[in-house]
């Protein structure tokens, strides 16, 4: 395995990978060594087939304040803001591959939000399948804050598809704090418990997708990514015949057919 700096993966279940951002001084802010390992990441996890489920969550107080805005100052006279084509390549594309990449990878994502989640961060915890919170998590799409759009690495896509236009709008355009009580409510996190019991309810939630085949976990991820924006429900059932034929001849599904059923015969 790669070393990595920035982030510390750990296996604290069979089929399950941790990784905690380590940058614990700055929030776990995104810098350029951090986008680097973010690659290496998810070359990882795509390759690894022995890893089913992942967790993300932060090191110290928080879980991710987005962008380093100081390595960003420092960089204001070098070539990433020469002209915007290069902008776009250097910084805008870079940072949005990580969200895509935790989109592309086949395993589930369980985002424990245990502090501020802001800018990028606020984005990683969009892009996860799940999220639970601490209650000292709050989550800000921070981008309109400092001059820019509140349309951000997939934020205008992803958090209306979770809460609901309205909601949405009221969050990208204020850029206000929302704290977990209220993402609690608004069903932006699955539910709240104390920060000492975060990655035990993370696992908790882990457990039931570990039991499961990696590759219904992959099928079931896709369908859900494309289906969302499925034109009709013909064209949606259409790529779910693709997947459950795929499986049924992946070679495990009668296998666990006949131990679902003896299973089921002796609870009788």
């Amino acid at each position: 395995m790669e070393k990595f700096t920035t982030m510390l993966l750990t296996r604290p279940e069979p089929g399950l990978m941790l990784i905690t951002l380590n940058r614990p001084d700055s929030l776990n802010a995104i810098g350029p060594d951090m986008l680097d390992e973010f690659d290496n990441l998810f070359r990882l996890l795509n390759e690894d087939e022995s890893i089913k489920v992942v967790i993300i969550t932060g090191a110290g107080r928080g879980f991710c304040a987005g962008a380093d805005l100081m390595a960003a100052v420092t960089h204001e006279k070098t070539d990433h803001f020469k002209d915007p084509e290069r902008f776009i390549k250097l910084v805008q594309e870079r940072y949005g591959s990580i969200i895509q990449g935790f989109r592309k990878i086949p395993q589930p994502v369980i985002a424990a939000v245990n502090g501020p989640a802001a800018g990028g961060g606020f984005c990683i915890a969009l892009a996860a399948d799940v999220r639970i919170a601490a209650p000292e998590a709050l989550f800000v799409a921070s981008f309109i804050n400092i001059g820019l759009s509140g349309g951000e690495l997939g934020s205008s896509y992803l958090l209306p598809r979770l809460i609901g236009l309205s909601a949405a709008a009221d969050i990208l355009y204020s850029g206000r704090k929302v704290r977990a009580d209220e993402a609690e409510k608004i069903g932006l996190v699955k539910k709240v418990v104390p920060v000492d019991k975060l990655m035990e309810a993370a696992v908790e939630i882990a457990k039931p997708m570990l039991a499961k085949s990696g590759a219904a976990l992959k099928f079931t991820k896709r369908a859900l990514d494309q289906n969302i924006d499925a034109p009709s429900l013909e064209v949606a059932m259409n790529f779910e015949n693709r997947n459950q034929t795929i499986m049924v001849f992946s070679g495990t599904f009668f296998e666990m057919v006949k131990n679902f059923t003896a299973s089921t015969a002796g609870k009788k």
